[in-house]
């Protein structure tokens, strides 16, 4: 068997998916910065996936799991469990493609994505502390109503979808040395190296994710997807304690680097990118200028790297607490170390006060 492909899930199945999302999918810019490029000393590439119309490339995954849906099935609807991005990305196409979609949402999710789910006709449940608590009320849903629970990175369909997005990378971008990608349950990091062994074998594939909730790497390290407890994180998006079963197969041999990276970091990238680009991006997004900025990518220094910038939606109040307390190095390392004092407690208050206010409004709240 190649090493791209599982028995259930294969490059082929990439190509497939990127047909059926035309029409509903955009392609988005891949663009070199000159800004990061100085700054970093390397040739960066950023793949803008913020500009999707949700702010995530999740809506690939989730539009791919949503078309292969039979119409006895797509009438009754589906469910899933979310920190946001991907409950985003099956509101958005569930209406598109007339499929009701609830999602399970934990209550430290950005109240940013909670509204805009439901101000796309989602129901939304919030109904736990955490993302996995989520999803194990999410399975029970259902089952207790009959209908598919699509699993935000480890249903084959999803993963499928969101390897689509290195298909276009590899048209924009004639070569590069890397791709570096966030990490939380591994869904996109398994579509893009999978792709990118069948087209790009010499493209190293370079996973990060933050060190608040490190469970790719303890995945790796523990030879299988493995429970860690988790911090609250600037990368929410990312802020997974288990790894998908199906993510870490596919990805697990083929991944050439994963690193963690500090919030300090995270914020940096943060500030960085919205100096440079002129864009707001949320924690998971900068995860990968994050892992430059903080001397964890040294033998790529002077090469051609893309960064998936995967997603815009921050709460406010986090990403002003990231904007006003993070200082940039003209090395590009952070200047400030409040991020791993004060900055870092009173970001994390700002989500905590989010988390403590009273669930109100459409949407079937629970628990």
């Amino acid at each position: 068997m190649k090493p791209y492909q599982t028995p259930e899930l294969s490059f082929l199945d990439v190509l497939a998916a990127r047909e059926r999302l035309r029409g509903g999918i955009p392609m988005t810019p891949c663009t070199e910065s000159p800004g990061l490029s100085r700054l970093t000393g390397s040739r960066i590439f950023c793949k803008h996936e913020y500009l999707q119309s949700t702010g995530s490339f999740k809506e690939r995954g989730a539009r791919n799991a949503l078309s292969l849906l039979p119409s006895p099935k797509a009438r009754r609807g589906v469910v899933a469990a979310s920190a946001g991005n991907h409950a985003l990305g099956l509101a958005w196409h569930g209406r598109a493609l007339g499929i009701p979609v609830t999602v399970v949402m934990p209550r430290s999710a950005a109240r940013v994505k909670i509204d805009q789910c439901r101000s796309l006709g989602a129901e939304v449940i919030l109904a736990a502390e955490t993302f996995d608590q989520a999803r194990s009320r999410a399975m029970q849903l259902a089952w207790e109503r009959g209908v598919p629970n699509v699993h935000p990175f480890d249903d084959p369909a999803v993963i499928a979808g969101q390897g689509t997005v290195v298909l276009e990378v590899i048209e924009q971008v004639r070569e590069c040395d890397a791709v570096v990608v966030p990490v939380g349950g591994g869904g996109l990091l398994a579509g893009v190296a999978m792709t990118l062994r069948a087209l790009r074998p010499e493209v190293a594939v370079i996973g990060v994710e933050p060190n608040h909730a490190p469970c790719f790497s303890t995945a790796l390290a523990c030879g299988q997807p493995t429970f860690v407890p988790t911090c609250r994180t600037l990368a929410d998006g990312l802020a997974v304690a288990q790894a998908g079963s199906r993510a870490f197969q596919i990805a697990a041999p083929l991944v050439d680097r994963l690193v963690t990276v500090t919030e300090s970091a995270l914020a940096a990238a943060i500030r960085c990118i919205g100096e440079t680009e002129g864009a707001v991006v949320e924690g998971a997004g900068a995860a990968p200028l994050a892992a430059i900025l903080s001397g964890q990518l040294p033998e790529f220094h002077g090469k051609k790297l893309v960064l998936l910038l995967t997603g815009r939606n921050i709460d406010p109040a986090v990403h002003r607490a990231a904007l006003a307390e993070s200082r940039i190095w003209p090395s590009g390392r952070s200047q400030s170390s409040a991020w791993a004092g004060e900055s870092v407690r009173g970001a994390r208050a700002a989500v905590a006060g989010r988390a403590a206010e009273p669930e109100v409004g459409a949407g079937g709240v629970s628990g």
